[in-house]
């Protein structure tokens, strides 16, 4: 059975102030074009289809279109809710649009009832893990953490739980959205930090074929079973060095797997340049980005009069422009922006303590801080699924 494994597609987001959308559409045309070129038995899109709860509508009639024009192919599609999407908006009419073979799993309760599709030699089973929020569903998999490793690790227990009583040779794929130890982040990601944790060991999808993940925006290969597709399109100038692309995957009757990445349209290069502003504007070297999206980061000791229009002079699709001035990093004139940058809030909040105290929290006032921040992040996932 061959597969297309795609995630991320965060529909409705711009890059800076650019409007994606037509990119997006792009993409999407590429993917039917993919499924119809290379013979596609099954479409897996492992989260974030939106980039927020309640999309622009243009969004929603891009994804709308998505959906019929994937049913007009007839080629099964399995989609998970990401932690951006809004699980219940995404999964409305679900089982109505599951008779046109578009297959929407955003429940959590429901993470061990498969999709079965069959092929020459068998049954194959996709079994779709919502994103799936440690504070909102500890209950339903009776953890006694909530922790994402816990919930994650109890889902797949469902998942394996069911797959034992399926017939013997039955092949399984298990879509999911999280943080899975050994891949790379980028800044376009949104923080799903919880208790100080925000990966999970690979080895929790033990026991399936093909793990299809979601929500880190680099293609990843986190071992022969186990792979991020990563987002189709660029959301952060970090994500300059990424190849955009799907996972073609061929699962064979065994359960062998043979991948190979499917490049996607890039809309425009992105490119990081660093320096003086009169370096920028004169190197020769730099020719090669004056038709990329430039995010500049300046390094004069003193700004500047009126850079970004000096820069968009040489590239006038900058858009992003970052001041570091060349400073020590013990100089009093070191920015703020600078000091914190890599450190969790988690961090800064036990620094601001041993500042204000004189000395750092101990472990159970660190573990207060933990829970305030996870309790803040849940709460502001409730409000923004409730809107």
């Amino acid at each position: 059975m061959r597969l297309l494994h795609t995630s991320d597609w965060h529909l409705g987001r711009s890059f800076h102030r650019v409007n994606m959308l037509d990119a997006q559409a792009a993409f999407i045309g590429h993917l039917l074009a993919t499924v119809r070129e290379r013979d596609v038995d099954a479409v897996v899109v492992a989260g974030d289809v939106y980039d927020r709860a309640v999309p622009p509508l243009a969004a929603v009639e891009l994804f709308d279109g998505a959906l019929h024009r994937l049913a007009d192919l007839g080629v099964p599609t399995v989609m998970i809710s990401g932690n951006h999407d809004s699980a219940r908006r995404l999964g409305v009419g679900a089982g109505l649009i599951g008779r046109a073979g578009i297959h929407l799993r955003t429940d959590p309760a429901a993470c061990a009832e498969p999709v079965i599709l069959t092929d020459a030699h068998g049954d194959v089973a996709f079994y779709g893990l919502p994103y799936l929020e440690p504070a909102l569903v500890k209950t339903e998999f009776a953890v006694d953490k909530a922790g994402h490793e816990a919930v994650i690790g109890a889902a797949m227990d469902r998942v394996r739980a069911d797959l034992a009583t399926r017939t013997p040779g039955t092949r399984s794929v298990v879509l999911a959205h999280a943080f899975v130890s050994g891949g790379e982040a980028s800044d376009s990601e949104r923080d799903i930090t919880v208790g100080g944790v925000a990966a999970v060991p690979a080895g929790v999808f033990e026991g399936v074929d093909y793990a299809a993940l979601g929500h880190l925006h680099g293609s990843q290969t986190l071992g022969d079973r186990v792979r991020y597709s990563g987002s189709p399109l660029p959301y952060s100038f970090s994500e300059a060095d990424h190849r955009k692309s799907m996972w073609l995957v061929d699962l064979g009757p065994d359960g062998d797997i043979e991948a190979e990445r499917v490049e996607c349209p890039v809309p425009r290069r992105l490119a990081r340049v660093r320096g003086t502003l009169d370096d920028l504007l004169d190197d020769p070297d730099l020719a090669r980005h004056e038709d990329a999206w430039v995010e500049a980061t300046l390094t004069d000791a003193v700004r500047p009069d009126d850079p970004m229009a000096r820069l968009c002079e040489r590239f006038p699709h900058t858009l992003s422009l970052v001041f570091d001035p060349d400073r020590a990093p013990d100089d009093p004139d070191v920015s703020y922006a600078r000091r914190l940058q890599g450190r969790s809030d988690q961090q800064i909040a036990e620094d601001f303590v041993t500042h204000v105290r004189g000395a750092g929290p101990d472990e159970q006032e660190q573990e207060v801080l933990r829970s305030a921040f996870d309790a803040v992040r849940a709460d502001a996932t409730l409000r923004e699924v409730a809107r």
